[in-house]
C-alpha cells in the first residue's frame, strides 16, 4: 500500500484505554443534553415556519447577489437556493412576528428586489408552525426508526452484546453531535436531520467492521481473555477505520471550504460527526462488550470450534 496512515501489527491496549474514553463520553453526553434543554437548538426556517418564495429569472441566476441583496432587508434567516434549473430559485424567510400582515410585507419586500428585473414570481407560500411541527416529528420518528433498525439487524446478526453496543456506540454519536448544533448554535433544517442519519449509517459501518472482526477473534481464541482479543481485533481494522475516515474528511472538508454558506452547517455536522463516529467504534463500540460480559461460548457453535488449533499455537 502506497499510503499507510497506521503502521502493521500495532499492539495499542484499546481497553485500558476505556478509563478514559468512558468519563468523556458521558461527560460530552451530558454536556449536550444539558445544553438542548437549557440553550436550544437554532431551529431554521423547516422548523420554525416562514415565507417560501419561488421566482424564475431571464438567466443564470447570482444566488450570492441575491441572499446579498435580501439580508440588507433585516428580515432575519433568509435561505437563497437553486431549485431545478439554475434560474429556479427558491427563497424561505423565517416567519416575522405581526401574523399574516408582516408575512405579506416580506414579499412585498422581496418583490421590491427584483422589480428592475424581468423576474416571474412563480409561488408564495407560508409554512406555518403546525407544519413545521410535522416535519421536527417526522425528522424524529426517522432517526428513532433508523436507531430501532441498527437494534434489529445487528442482533440477527451477532449477539444482544453487539446490538446493544451498536445503539449505545450510535446514540453517542448523534447526541454528541447534536451538542455541536447547540453549542455553535448552527441553523438546524430538515437538511441536518439528513446530516444526523447519514452520521448513523457511517458509525454503523464502522462497528459493524469492529464486530465483525471481533466476533471472527472470539472464534478462533476462545481460551484468550475477552480483553485480549478486543485489543486484537481493533488494532487489526485500525489501518482500515482510519483510511476510510481520513478520505471522507478530506471530501467533506473540500464541501465546507469551496461549497458555500448554503451547505456549510450540513457539511460541518457531517465532519463532526465522521470524527466522533471513528472514534466511537475504537474506543466505545468493543469496550461495551466487556461490560456486557460478553464471552466466546456465546458465539454458535455451528461455525466450529478451534480451540484445539489455538491451544497448540499458546503453546508454541
Amino acid at each position: 500500500m502506497l499510503l499507510r496512515l497506521v503502521p502493521d501489527n500495532t499492539k495499542i491496549k484499546f481497553m485500558w484505554l476505556r478509563k478514559v474514553s468512558f468519563p468523556l463520553s458521558i461527560l460530552l453526553v451530558l454536556a449536550s443534553v444539558a445544553g438542548f434543554f437549557t440553550v436550544g437548538m437554532n431551529y431554521g426556517i423547516d422548523f420554525k415556519g416562514g415565507t417560501i418564495i419561488e421566482i424564475k429569472t431571464d438567466g443564470p441566476a447570482d444566488i450570492g447577489a441575491i441572499r446579498s441583496d435580501l439580508s440588507a432587508l433585516n428580515l432575519g434567516d433568509i435561505q437563497v437556493q437553486e431549485f431545478g434549473g439554475s434560474d429556479d430559485i427558491l427563497i424561505r424567510v423565517e416567519e416575522q412576528p405581526g401574523g399574516e400582515l408582516a408575512q405579506q410585507a416580506v414579499v412585498a419586500n422581496v418583490r421590491s428586489i427584483f422589480e428592475d428585473q424581468n423576474v416571474d414570481f412563480r409561488r408564495v407560500e407560508v409554512v406555518g408552525p403546525r407544519v413545521s411541527s410535522e416535519l421536527a416529528q417526522a425528522g424524529l420518528i426517522a432517526v428513532v426508526a433508523a436507531l430501532f433498525a441498527i437494534l434489529l439487524y445487528i442482533w440477527f446478526r451477532f449477539e444482544w452484546q453487539f446490538a446493544v453496543g451498536a445503539i449505545l456506540t450510535t446514540a453517542n454519536d448523534v447526541v454528541i453531535t447534536i451538542g455541536l448544533f447547540v453549542l455553535l448554535q448552527l441553523d438546524f433544517s430538515l437538511s441536518s436531520i439528513a446530516a444526523v442519519l447519514t452520521i448513523i449509517g457511517y458509525s454503523l459501518n464502522d462497528t459493524v467492521v469492529v464486530y465483525d472482526r471481533i466476533r471472527e477473534n472470539l472464534r478462533k481464541y476462545k481460551k484468550r481473555p475477552l480483553a485480549e482479543v478486543l485489543d486484537m481485533s481493533i488494532n487489526e481494522t485500525l489501518s482500515r477505520t482510519t483510511m476510510t475516515s481520513v478520505t471522507t474528511l478530506l471530501a467533506l472538508t473540500a464541501l465546507y471550504v469551496f461549497g458555500g454558506e448554503v451547505i456549510q452547517s450540513f457539511t460541518l455536522a457531517m465532519i463532526f460527526g465522521i470524527v466522533i463516529g471513528t472514534y466511537s467504534s475504537i474506543f466505545l463500540a468493543a469496550p461495551f462488550l466487556i461490560l456486557f460480559n460478553l464471552r466466546a461460548e456465546a458465539m454458535s457453535p455451528k461455525d466450529g470450534d478451534d480451540t484445539k488449533d489455538n491451544d497448540a499455537e499458546a503453546a508454541a
